[in-house]
């Protein structure tokens, strides 16, 4: 971000969606709209070109969709840009194919101002938009639908502890690293480092894909633990 502003990018194929969040955040302390996009392509390219720091992406756009678009921006070695995905109902499938992608959130188009910028600053900061219930009964539901049969689970988290698994399903459930520290008795610094831990060897971008993949090697089940 430069000099504490963050950097934002609109790809919506309805141009009254782009100009109405640009004029919302715009009018946001410390954010500013970059650039706009019609599609995923030239999402992708303008990506490249402005490198904003958080990308507002629209899911169901003609041509490239947000959820290939999604994936071109987070998989790069390196790549910081975060992408907060945009839909118009909340249990959408594409929704969850996006948060698998890498993106590291999600919002309703009829967000308020307030919630939109809440959003894009969340995101920017590097934390994921969990917006706790909905993403976390959207997963849980696409989850359970998709199930598919698994392996033994010992085999299916990795080099990971048993403490980092155990983190790592608070994770899934919504549990901040404060509310995990209390939990598990430890310090929050402690949470932290198994948390950064987690993700470097489960190779994953932040919380969003860490719940992600909780739920589909099926650590935590819908409905529960």
């Amino acid at each position: 971000m430069t000099s504490g502003t963050i950097r934002v990018l609109i790809a919506d194929d309805q141009m009254m969606v782009r100009q109405g969040f640009t004029v919302l955040l715009n009018a946001e302390p410390g954010i500013e709209v970059v650039g706009q996009a019609v599609d995923g392509a030239e999402a992708v390219a303008k990506a490249v070109e402005l490198a904003p720091d958080v990308v507002l992406m629209d899911i169901r756009m003609p041509g490239t969709n947000g959820i290939d678009a999604t994936r071109h921006l987070t998989e790069p070695a390196g790549s910081t840009v975060k992408v907060l995905v945009l839909t118009t109902f909340d249990l959408d499938e594409y929704v969850y194919e996006a948060l698998r992608a890498g993106a590291s959130g999600f919002l309703l188009k009829d967000a308020s101002a307030e919630e939109l910028a809440h959003a894009v600053r969340v995101v920017a900061s590097g934390e994921a938009l969990l917006a706790p219930n909905i993403t976390k009964r959207l997963i849980a539901e696409f989850s359970r639908l998709s199930a598919a049969p698994r392996a033994p689970l010992k085999g299916r988290v990795g080099d990971l502890t048993e403490r980092e698994t155990e983190v790592l399903a608070l994770i899934a459930n919504g549990l901040s690293n404060a509310e995990i520290a209390t939990r598990l008795v430890l310090a929050e610094q402690t949470v932290k480092t198994h948390v950064s831990r987690i993700l470097v060897k489960l190779g994953l971008r932040d919380r969003t894909q860490a719940t992600v993949h909780a739920y589909d090697i099926g650590l935590v089940r819908p409905g529960g633990s």
